[in-house]
């Protein structure tokens, strides 16, 4: 980016990390350093006409840079139409995401995109912008606020500011106090946002579907992201349902799908259709169980001989070597490794 910004190369790009690392101020310097146009639009409340309206806004020869923040909450066809406009150079896209964009970003904007991935940062780093906030902190708020950040300078800045707003001075009790208060209570990248997938995820697990639709009827309101919540569900759907009900992978799938392709508001029904097939399905941990019991011993014996007879012969060579050799589709002898053999991962019985 120093090296585009020095060379005055103007290109579309996506800043992937984790909250409050700096991915908006990353954008504004960008575009500041190339004398663009900048426009910054949130893909939770924006849609095609706030686009059309940069597109459409004359500024007088100097490129327009849209900094698109949370590009993964724009559904398919929301970046289908944002494609031509970067294809052209009408635009210039700065993305940013917590998300993973292979999985976040349709494959034709991403290709048009560079991708940079930032950290969380360090413990150094973080100290060093506290003391840049010009607040009177002692030592130890300082250190506390650090460790309870994890990383995340927006945090930790907006805790300082409230601190110092709500209670007149900076200490931990105050800071402790500001975390819990009721205005800032569900943060979507803080300990709330995990004790409430955590309550959801449980609530699913022991069959109880009105705790479930409670919690995710919390999230919903937040504004939590509805992929991450389907996401879950999909996981979910194999680790704790499994094989005793195999179409709640189906069914979980689904609602991923509805979420990326329908969004907020209507999404939520599908999230809830979801998470009530989930919490009523009987449950079945024994195919997970099973993967990581083999996973263990793959750590354990790392890689061990293949029997010859599963192997694969494509050539001669390779036949005359006894590649295949014995081979049978249904033989109830173990194909695994000789010094596992007789081992059983998969308990159904």
């Amino acid at each position: 980016m120093r090296i585009a910004i020095a060379q005055r190369h103007l290109f579309s790009f996506i800043l992937w990390g984790p909250p409050g690392v700096g991915k908006t101020t990353l954008a504004r310097i960008y575009a500041e350093a190339l004398g663009a146009a900048f426009f910054e639009l949130s893909a939770v409340s924006a849609g095609k006409n706030d686009v059309r309206k940069i597109v459409e806004t004359d500024t007088s020869g100097s490129p327009k840079v849209l900094f698109l923040d949370e590009i993964h909450r724009f559904n398919k066809a929301q970046q289908d139409y944002l494609l031509p406009f970067v294809e052209t150079g009408g635009l210039t896209l700065i993305g940013a995401t917590t998300e993973n964009p292979s999985f976040e970003v349709i494959a034709p904007l991403l290709s048009r995109c560079r991708v940079f991935v930032l950290n969380e940062l360090s413990e150094s780093e973080m100290s060093a912008i506290i003391k840049r906030a010009k607040m009177k902190v002692d030592k130890k708020a300082a250190d506390w606020l650090v460790a309870m950040a994890n990383g995340d300078a927006r945090q930790a800045l907006t805790l300082l500011e409230n601190a110092e707003r709500f209670y007149g001075k900076i200490s931990v009790e105050t800071l402790k106090e500001t975390l819990q208060d009721k205005r800032l209570r569900y943060d979507k990248a803080g300990e709330e946002h995990y004790n409430t997938i955590s309550a959801f995820i449980k609530s699913m697990r022991a069959s109880q579907p009105d705790s479930a639709l409670y919690y995710l009827a919390r999230m919903v309101e937040a504004g939590e992201d509805p992929k991450f919540i389907a996401r879950r569900m999909v996981i979910f759907a194999s680790e704790d349902v499994g094989l005793t009900q195999p179409t709640a992978l189906v069914v979980a799938n689904a609602v991923f799908r509805a979420c990326e392709t329908i969004g907020y508001p209507e999404c939520a029904i599908n999230l809830a259709h979801g998470a009530s097939y989930l919490a009523l399905a009987k449950k079945d941990r024994s195919s997970y169980d099973a993967y990581f019991a083999a996973v263990d011993d793959v750590k354990t014996h790392g890689n061990l001989p293949i029997p010859m007879r599963v192997r694969n012969a494509p050539t001669k060579l390779m036949k005359d070597l006894g590649y295949g050799t014995g081979y049978e589709a249904y033989s109830q002898e173990s194909f695994l490794p000789e010094k596992l053999k007789g081992k059983r991962y998969l308990r159904k019985d």
